[in-house]
């Protein structure tokens, strides 16, 4: 799937062929509930979580009402560090610019930390079109670029692939390597990769990685990371391009170390990541390492038409992938099924946004609204209400489907006569229990009682929601 040939509106053929998929339901079984309880653990053991949660909130809305000012502020620092700072309105200018500049470097590869505003703008194709060689170094990132796909969640980006099919990657692009060595766990694929790419990282003449913060008051850029390769994408090759979008400003270096406090707990239960590596400006007299030229490309791509509309909370995102990890929805389907780059409950919200609801209308309603996503938010972005909010713009520009709006036309006249809405709220509730008496086929629906399983209803009974789902199609 091209990045830039959205399949949002065939959100629902994607989710029934991910639903059919047994690789694929394979995958997402083996990964449920590992974020949801290295989470609720992390959280446990940091009592001030929700206060800190509170002040980055804070932290955040404050930065969206002055972005102007933080980004002048920011760019300051960049150039006072010798630094350069390119801005692109759109992602066609982000990916000339960063053409521009690797053919200035003279590359022929360019090694990748993970980076989604990368894939907002399809670098890799546009790159790989141009005759240089882009290479994933993330091994979830490199997993998925053996395979010719594109990440399935923001932080765990081959979370849809088994071993097995690692193991078929490996094999078919290392060909050079031993065909009887044994490459049948973990350890031995993780081993493989790194030595495939350990010779890379001194090939390359440019190395991009992706920024979880950009610090206004003294112009640094920061990843979390909990592979060594995002500090060897950008230290060893002759010139670091940081890609960016503007919303991942923050104001001063005690503000990132509160984003940071509650960023590694919410994505994987980290008091931190492995790695946080902060850097700013190109390589000094004496410094022992570095590269000789550092440019930041930061990219609007419809961002700041999402200030002061409904959906400017979204810009609070930490990019934490807290909302994909609790929502049944995703973990029911993974994250190809959405079709954009960003999945979940933050893709539904994010991806109208900036694709158009015309394309992307349809994820909205991909959503149970039980809350879940909202309830672990670190930022405490409101997605629901956003999303509800995006499903009212649908119905307004009639794209949705012609008998759902007679359904809902139909329910707006019933409500809007007492007597008439009470007659028929109880002729529906006696069908129903009925029904599902008879046959339990009502039951087994995914919005009925008990389904999400992991709030304040009773869990569920008969299989998990995809067994559910799968038995209520047939």
């Amino acid at each position: 799937m091209s990045l830039h040939e959205a399949t949002t509106p065939a959100f629902r053929a994607n989710a029934r062929a991910a639903l059919d998929n047994a690789n694929l339901q394979a995958a997402l079984r083996g990964s449920r509930g590992n974020f949801i309880t290295k989470r609720a653990k992390g959280r446990e053991d940091l009592p001030e979580f929700d206060a800190l949660r509170d002040r980055a909130r804070d932290i955040k809305d404050h930065v969206l009402a002055h972005l102007d000012l933080h980004l002048e502020a920011y760019e300051a620092q960049v150039i006072a560090s010798g630094g350069h700072v390119h801005w692109a309105e759109t992602a066609e200018e982000a990916r000339a610019i960063v053409l521009d500049l690797c053919r200035k470097a003279g590359a022929k590869a360019v090694n990748k930390g993970k980076t989604m505003i990368s894939e907002e703008c399809g670098i890799n194709d546009f790159l790989s079109a141009n005759g240089i060689a882009p290479v994933e170094t993330d091994l979830g990132e490199y997993i998925i670029q053996l395979r010719g796909e594109v990440p399935s969640h923001i932080i765990a980006p081959a979370v849809h692939v088994t071993v097995p099919e690692i193991e078929a990657a490996f094999r078919k692009a290392h060909a050079h390597l031993d065909p009887d060595r044994d490459l049948s766990d973990l350890a031995a694929l993780q081993a493989e990769a790194r030595g495939v790419l350990r010779a890379k990282y001194f090939q390359a003449e440019v190395g991009i990685t992706g920024a979880n913060m950009l610090i206004a008051e003294t112009g640094h850029s920061v990843i979390v990371t909990n592979e060594g390769n995002g500090d060897l994408t950008q230290s060893l090759p002759r010139m670091h391009i940081v890609m960016a979008s503007l919303e991942k400003i923050v104001p001063t270096l005690e503000d990132a170390a509160t984003i940071l406090r509650i960023l590694g707990r919410s994505a994987t239960g980290q008091e931190m990541s492995v790695y946080t590596t902060f850097s700013r400006g190109p390589r000094r007299p004496g410094d022992p390492d570095g590269p000789e030229e550092y440019h930041v490309v930061l990219l609007d791509n419809g961002r700041s038409n999402m200030l002061a509309t409904p959906f400017q909370d979204m810009l609070r995102c930490i990019r934490c992938g807290a909302c994909m990890n609790h929502c049944p929805v995703y973990q029911a389907v993974g994250g190809h099924a959405y079709g954009w780059v960003y999945p979940g409950p933050m893709g539904a919200v994010l991806t109208p946004s900036l694709i158009g609801v015309e394309q992307g209308g349809q994820l909205p309603n991909a959503s149970s609204f039980c809350g879940r996503c909202e309830e672990v938010c670190p930022v405490r972005i409101p997605l629901p209400g956003m999303m509800r909010s995006w499903r009212e713009r649908e119905f307004e520009k009639r794209l949705t489907p012609a008998a759902m709006r007679r359904g809902l036309g139909l329910w707006a006249f019933a409500a809007r006569r007492p007597r008439l809405y009470r007659i028929a709220a109880r002729l529906g509730a006696g069908l129903l229990s009925r029904l599902g008496g008879k046959s339990g086929r009502i039951a087994s629906l995914p919005f009925a009682r008990g389904w999400t399983g992991e709030r304040d209803l009773p869990a569920p009974q008969g299989g998990t929601f995809m067994d559910r789902w799968k038995a209520a199609r047939r």
